[in-house]
């Protein structure tokens, strides 16, 4: 058996784990009732990221205030989402109302028959707004074969934080352009500050999709590069990739220990700490800066797009994480988790989302969010580089078979960080069962 199909069977197995995971849904979620928006003791389960807890918070809160409906949370770690809401729906627990996995899950989550086409319903709520949402995110993010299945939540992408005194001490006036610069750069800041616990640059290496396949996908996006063609068919070892791939592996000589086993958390302690002059992150990382109780970085920092490599000058976003409202195919609650996630996905709730103290990890998905007052006065320099997702973004696929990819592309560029493989060795052996899984 080849390793495509294995993949493609792993994300959808039922291991012990997931299946005592089933149980403890079925506890959270308490009685069912049948659907509707009138409130009184009217109860959604919502299933979530430990990163949106915060926001889960701010949405329940809010939500029970208007409408007199009980939000109840599930939090689950961000790589285990997927899978627990396929499992929840598969095993007949059907403990789960409402979602918020991975925009890349979508297709195989569709396929799974865990999650409902919800492309009449949209297209005939005009409430719903959809040309509001942000282009380049809106169809990633609930667009599969020509039926949507959900609204976007948190509209991730990735930018370039950077420290300004760190820069300074090293004598460095601006940020890096393009991704030759960032190496040269983090290379003399680690090579001056590293015995005093200061590094050059983070870099997300951990063995996940949403981790290092994030940290590829940033240079794939600044060297032009696709992970398929208009088509749909597999460019993943294209000499872009190629060069973003071998760029990411001439960053971790400088990266803060040990780039394998840092992932946003340990990313983001070094960064609030003030030991790193480069982070590529989410947006809000800016929010938690400037609130974050352990931010010794409060207005020491800047933030600029990407860079770019290669023959390619146009920055680009790369929607790196992305997550997406969906409802659970077999709940009994359909209005009911309708008019929750067209409230929770509309421009009011996501200026709040974007701009909360303390902050939810929420970053815009919508043009008069993006372009609020609220956002540009509490975050002029956030406001104006995630405008770069109004010029179109870099998206994963999100097909069938396209969760089985992310994992197959991240474990040949776990190789070639360990340094098992060259560049161009990953990306040859990604092609190859991509072409298999994606066609």
């Amino acid at each position: 058996m080849s390793a495509s199909p294995r993949r493609a069977l792993r994300w959808l197995a039922v291991p012990a784990a997931l299946a005592a995971a089933s149980l403890t849904l079925a506890s959270c979620a308490g009685g069912s009732s049948s659907g509707s928006t009138d409130g009184g003791d009217q109860e959604l389960t919502v299933l979530l990221i430990s990163s949106h807890e915060g926001a889960s918070k701010l949405l329940a809160e809010r939500y029970e205030e208007e409408t007199g409906v009980k939000i109840n949370p599930v939090i689950v770690p961000y790589d285990e989402i997927g899978n627990t809401l396929a499992l929840d729906q598969q095993s007949g627990a059907n403990t789960i109302d409402v979602a918020a996995p991975w925009y890349v899950s979508l297709g195989d989550l569709a396929d799974a028959g865990a999650i409902q086409d919800l492309t009449d319903w949209i297209a005939e709520d005009p409430a719903i707004e959809e040309d509001d949402f942000i282009s380049s995110i809106y169809d990633p993010y609930s667009l599969v074969d020509g039926k949507r299945y959900g609204l976007p939540f948190d509209g991730d992408t990735h930018v370039l934080f950077y420290n300004k005194e760190i820069l300074e001490r090293n004598g460095f006036t601006a940020p890096p352009a393009t991704w030759d610069e960032y190496v040269e750069q983090s290379r003399v800041i680690t090579e001056n500050e590293s015995a005093d616990g200061v590094y050059g640059n983070v870099i997300f290496g951990q063995k996940s999709p949403l981790i290092l396949g994030a940290s590829f996908a940033n240079r794939l996006a600044g060297f032009g590069g696709e992970f398929v063609d208009a088509d749909g068919a597999p460019v993943i070892n294209s000499p872009e990739a190629v060069a973003a791939a071998q760029s990411l592996a001439d960053s971790l000589a400088s990266a803060y220990p040990t780039p394998a086993e840092t992932a946003f958390g340990e990313g983001n302690s070094a960064w609030y700490a003030g030991n790193a002059a480069f982070i590529e992150n989410w947006t809000d990382l800016g929010v938690g800066s400037q609130t974050n109780p352990d931010s010794t970085v409060k207005d020491k920092w800047g933030v600029t797009l990407l860079p770019v490599g290669g023959d390619n000058t146009q920055p680009r976003a790369s929607l790196v994480a992305g997550f997406t409202w969906v409802i659970a195919e077999n709940t009994e609650k359909t209005e009911l988790a309708r008019d929750f996630i067209e409230w929770a996905a509309s421009s009011e709730i996501n200026e709040e989302l974007i701009v909360a103290d303390p902050q939810t990890g929420i970053d815009p998905n919508r043009i008069s969010s993006l372009e609020s007052e609220a956002y540009g006065t509490a975050y002029p320099d956030l406001q104006r580089v995630n405008r770069a997702t109004l010029d179109g973004a870099l998206a994963w696929p999100t097909g069938k078979n396209a969760t089985a990819a992310a994992e197959v592309l991240t474990d040949e560029l776990a190789k070639l960080v360990a340094g098992e493989v060259t560049a161009q060795e990953a990306l040859d052996a990604t092609q190859e069962e991509w072409e298999e899984l994606l066609g």
